[in-house]
């Protein structure tokens, strides 16, 4: 049985086993979307080896923010967040020694995961058909843009790619001006949850029956699940959507608006005819409810021109958190456009300990989102920063592999730690 102990700031922490602390993963992943899957098996107890090469570091690294406001391999703030909780080891996949620390790993670990183009780990001779040869029970996952097979598997690329090949690009920006897109690289940040679910259902598996298996995933098509409604429309309508703004199929008003001060905003939703009458009422123009214009959902959607500059008129005066404050009492959807800074200082994200700060052997702390998500008995525990480069390659070695100094001098001199 746990129990808990009181943490910093007074919150509970418990101390009961982890639900994943048996389970040994082995981390070939890069970028964003793979290591996304294994920072959230991490976050529950699961040993996570995160390979890297110093001749080529992980691009995220590379990419802000950066803690201090200075860039560097260790402040980067987007690699600390998805690799948080692992241990890392360098090494150079084009020496035989450091091939065979792998092959060691792969004996050791119950997953091997990995987030390259098909080709990559073939050449290395790191694919699934070679690797269950020295573990036959290994479960694998392999996630890239495309997947394993077909005429666009080895099309390489981020998630702004596969988001403009699954056709979210055509459906995000404004009628009459060329699309923007969703924000940053949208299918890194569908696709773990899709990678993480089928490793738990394939460790079940394991459990059950002894059999390892492999996992291709294709972050594009996971991502497609959300473009159910205008997939299934075209397939039994033939209608096909475009961009249209802020506008929306199901609601009106619908869209974010200026409010008072620099570069400040507040969306708000009208889900029915008693959202909108009390949005009129609140705005302080009751009559606009029984405006032919916009008495009706088909009206309010036909004129959205003139009622987004109605509403914009009233919310420019105001204070968007007064405004969300406002229409939230009267159950009118409504919520500001938060800053950086404001979701650093948001209640409910504080009450539930969003951001945890986390000890880092060059920067002293940093931070780090929590888990997406909270068990009840076996809360997850956030309490590693991300590797450093090649930072536990001797606990690595020494404790997990169980090599002798001798063994480890061999392999820094033959350059296989690299």
């Amino acid at each position: 049985m746990g129990t808990t102990s009181q943490s910093e700031g007074g919150s509970q922490r418990s101390t009961r086993k982890l639900p994943l602390e048996n389970v040994k993963i082995l981390d070939f992943m890069w970028v964003l979307a793979g290591p996304g899957i294994t920072r959230m098996l991490a976050d529950y107890g699961a040993t996570v080896i995160r390979i890297e090469s110093v001749n080529r570091i992980d691009p995220t690294r590379t990419v802000g923010p950066f803690q201090n406001a200075q860039s560097g391999t260790e402040n980067s703030g987007l690699w600390g967040n998805n690799n948080s909780g692992k241990y890392g080891i360098t090494l150079d996949l084009s020496t035989a020694g450091a091939r065979a620390i792998v092959m060691d790993l792969v004996r050791w670990a119950d997953v091997v995961c990995e987030a390259f183009s098909p080709k990559a780990m073939r050449a290395w001779g790191f694919d699934y058909e070679s690797l269950r040869h020295v573990k036959p029970d290994l479960i694998m996952l392999s996630t890239c843009l495309m997947g394993q097979s077909g005429p666009l598997s080895r099309f390489a690329g981020f998630g702004n790619l596969a988001a403009a090949l699954c056709g979210f690009y055509n459906l995000v920006g404004w009628p009459d001006r060329p699309p923007s897109g969703p924000f940053s690289a949208y299918t890194d940040y569908i696709a773990p949850r899709f990678g993480a679910c089928a490793l738990m259902a394939a460790l079940i598996h394991k459990k059950l029956t002894g059999e390892g298996q492999y996992i291709d995933q294709a972050q594009a098509e996971s991502a497609l699940h959300f473009l159910t409604l205008p997939i299934v429309d075209f397939s039994a309508n033939h209608r096909d959507y475009h961009p249209a703004a802020n506008r929306d199929l199901s609601h009106a008003p619908h869209g974010v608006y200026a409010a008072a001060g620099d570069d400040r905003w507040v969306a708000i939703a009208c889900r029915s005819d008693r959202d909108w009458q009390a949005l009129c009422v609140e705005i302080g123009r009751p009559q606009l409810a029984t405006d032919v214009r916009f008495n009706t959902f088909a009206a309010r959607q036909a004129n959205c021109g003139e009622l987004d500059r109605l509403i914009d008129n009233w919310t420019q005066t105001l204070d968007a958190h007064e405004i969300e404050r406002r229409l939230q009492a009267h159950s009118v959807p409504a919520h500001v456009v938060q800053t950086a800074s404001d979701l650093y200082e948001d209640p409910q994200l504080k009450h539930r300990r969003h951001f945890v700060e986390v000890p880092h052997a060059e920067l002293g702390k940093t931070w780090v989102e929590n888990s997406r998500f909270t068990l009840s008995h076996t809360p997850a525990r956030v309490e590693r920063a991300a590797p450093m480069l090649g930072e536990h390659n001797q606990y690595v070695l020494e404790q997990i592999l169980g090599y002798n100094e001798g063994r480890i001098a061999e392999l820094v001199e033959a350059g296989a730690l690299g």
